[in-house]
């Protein structure tokens, strides 16, 4: 018996059972929301692994030299205290 076709007609009675509940009418809506699940969940999925391939290869690129970046500390000698309203 090969993989995957030992069980087939658990796939045919799962379809049958759709069959039934919803009828031949809505069997093309049906099978077209299934469809179009899988088609978010797939891009969705293929996204997330975009965005941490993204992240994995920034964190390996060395950071960019300091003068592309603004300075951000504040003079030494101000204080908060020193500040007149």
């Amino acid at each position: 018996m090969p993989i995957g076709l030992g069980h087939w007609w658990i796939i045919l009675l799962v379809l049958a059972i759709v069959l039934i509940v919803y009828g031949p009418g809505k069997l093309p809506e049906v099978g077209g929301a299934i469809g179009k699940g899988i088609r978010e969940f797939r891009k969705a999925s293929s996204d997330l692994t975009d965005e941490i391939k993204r992240g994995a290869s920034q964190e390996t690129t060395p950071p960019a030299s300091s003068e592309s970046k603004p300075a951000e500390s504040k003079p030494a000698d101000t204080k908060p205290t020193d500040i007149q309203t």
